[in-house]
């Protein structure tokens, strides 16, 4: 819905959960009532001289903080009028600035407003009499997002520098009930701007302009040393961008604001291991299919042979029949597409493309029939009873019978697809799904976890194969449990039923469930390659044989039985389209 205030800067929820804050161009606070159905505008606030960039909401919810140009406000909110207006100082290294942004303020329970700015600052304030108590000049550039720990005993901010800062309330001598915020710990794990950060139980966490997600344990309140004890940077997305057509041989790419159809090169030279071949015949860029509007694609898909395409927005949905003609496509909008389908989170079409399954945001799952260029809505299974959870993970078996859906939670349901009803649900596991898929002929359900762990599941009969139970009492490689980034993407062999194919950003991995489990001593990763027979035989002799000879791995899957595709995406090519990062003088340059 439209706030009617122009862009929106900012955003906060009340403790409760039950109401929204937005912040406008025009100087606007807003107050929007949030119910499971609907968001209904309830008032205005005071309206102020510039935009309002931050906003945070007193614990008790009576108050709120707003952070704009040069001053920050705070309002009664039953009332909707201003308390105070507390004006930022504009000094910056000695010298006044034109503007002071606070790009960041939040409201403790005592009644302390902590802001960040532009000015580099970290100030203190006192919302009962509007009053600044304490101020720190951190950096020499902005200051621009900031996070408070639960319990109020510390917080984090991140700068324009890359840097972040980590204060701590502390006694003010070893005896004292009196305490202060201090400065800790400083942490470079950026090269750009860090606009967001977050302030866990455990850890630090920290996004930018470098495309990273850091994530910093506190090792104070780290007790054991385990998976959570671990420095790990994310710069890759845990959800697949790219599909593919195994019989035409194409691969559609995902961009923010466009799709990109092309046609796999193909080589007829032959050489030894290793080699690699020139291609006979380049690769083709079919299509550029662009959106309209601002609004990003959140998923898309290409039918297995080729002759359908759908993606979606935030708001619409859209379907496409593609048309071959020598080396030329048409392309055909299905219009009128019902309105239940106005959004999805995850589509995936049958190995046959006579099916489209489409998990929309309201929860629902749709099963939609294609044929020539018509389409047909077959059933939708509803959410489960209490919940309004999406599922964002989709496998379909490739005989077309059964149908695995995945939510945010750890739950996996499967869904009979020729009965049109629940079949089972997976028992339930504490960390999420990252990937799964349906192996052909036995139909065993295969998932992946956040944690790094894998199970095998018999949707036949309903329980965890002995393979499966065997992993689990055995346990993994801590080699493989320490990874930092989960597994995105499942498949299998068509004749080697003992294989499972999974990725990583880092690895390609095949599982031999036919070979023994590695244990703790054993050599896990192979970094040479083998030298003479008997290292062959001495590394083949565990169940995971991997190879990270790849870039970040975007995407791999079978094409046929002996060709598998990857799409790599270098880090240098990601950070040469960055802005520059912030100058900063070094000592004898």
């Amino acid at each position: 819905m439209d706030a009617f205030g122009g862009p929106i800067w900012s955003m906060a929820a009340s403790p409760s959960d039950s109401q929204l804050l937005v912040g406008c161009e025009d100087g606007s606070v807003k107050l929007f009532q949030i119910t499971p159905d609907k968001i209904q505008f309830e008032r205005n606030f005071d309206r102020q001289k510039s935009r309002i960039l931050s906003l945070s909401w007193h614990p008790s919810g009576t108050h709120i903080a707003a952070g704009s140009i040069d001053y920050i406000s705070v309002f009664d909110v039953k009332s909707g009028s201003a308390v105070h207006k507390m004006i930022v100082d504009r000094q910056y290294m000695g010298v006044s600035k034109r503007k002071c942004i606070v790009w960041g303020v939040a409201f403790l329970s005592d009644g302390t407003v902590i802001s960040v700015d532009s000015a580099g600052k970290v100030q203190f304030w006192d919302s009962a009499t509007g009053t600044l108590v304490k101020s720190h000049l951190i950096a020499n550039a902005d200051v621009q997002s900031i996070a408070v720990a639960n319990q109020e005993d510390s917080f984090v901010v991140g700068t324009a520098e890359g840097t972040v800062f980590h204060f701590q309330l502390v006694p003010v001598t070893s005896n004292s009930s009196e305490k202060q915020w201090v400065r800790t710990k400083p942490f470079q794990h950026h090269t750009h701007d860090v606009r967001t950060v977050a302030h866990s139980p455990t850890s630090l966490i920290s996004g930018g302009t470098d495309t990273h997600l850091v994530i910093r344990p506190l090792m104070e309140k780290v007790e054991v040393k385990n998976y959570d004890a671990a420095l790990r940077k994310i710069t890759f997305p845990h959800r697949r961008l790219i599909s593919c057509s195994r019989k035409r041989h194409l691969l559609l790419f995902q961009f923010a604001h466009h799709l990109e159809l092309w046609r796999l090169g193909s080589t007829v030279a032959t050489g030894k291991n290793g080699d690699t071949l020139p291609l006979s015949k380049n690769a083709d860029h079919l299509l550029y299919l662009k959106t309209k509007g601002p609004e990003n694609i959140i998923c898309s898909c290409i039918s297995p042979c080729g002759s359908w395409i759908a993606y979606s927005t935030a708001s619409r949905f859209f379907l496409y029949r593609l048309n071959y003609e020598h080396d030329n496509i048409n392309l055909k909008r299905v219009s009128k597409m019902p309105a239940f389908l106005r959004s999805a989170l995850q589509i995936l079409f049958s190995e046959d493309s006579t099916k489209l399954f489409v998990a929309s945001n309201q929860g629902a799952l749709h099963i939609v029939q294609l044929s020539g260029g018509s389409f047909k809505h077959l059933h939708a299974f509803q959410p489960q009873s209490g919940t309004v959870e999406a599922m964002c993970l989709l496998a379909v078996s490739p005989d077309g019978n059964w149908l695995a859906a995945s939510g945010t939670s750890a739950g996996v349901h499967v869904y009979n697809v020729k009965q049109l009803k629940l079949h089972c649900t997976v028992p339930a596991y504490n960390f999420p799904v990252t990937a799964m898929a349906i192996a052909p002929n036995t139909n065993n359900l295969v998932i992946a976890h956040s944690d790094q762990q894998v199970f095998e599941y018999s949707i036949p009969d309903k329980h965890y194969t002995d393979w499966s139970r065997t992993v689990q009492k055995h346990g993994f490689h801590h080699l493989w449990l320490q990874r930092d980034t989960p597994i995105t993407h499942i498949s299998f062999h068509p004749k080697r039923p003992m294989h499972i194919l999974l990725h990583d950003a880092y690895m390609f991995c095949i599982i031999d469930k036919s070979l023994p489990l590695p244990n703790d001593k054993t050599l896990l990763y192979n970094p040479f390659p083998p030298t003479n027979e008997s290292d062959v035989q001495r590394r083949t002799a565990h169940a995971f044989k991997i190879s990270k000879i790849y870039k970040p791995l975007l995407f791999m899957d079978l094409l046929d039985e002996r060709t598998l595709v990857a799409v790599e995406r270098p880090l240098d090519d990601i950070i040469a389209q960055l802005p520059p990062p912030i100058k900063k003088k070094k000592f004898g340059t």
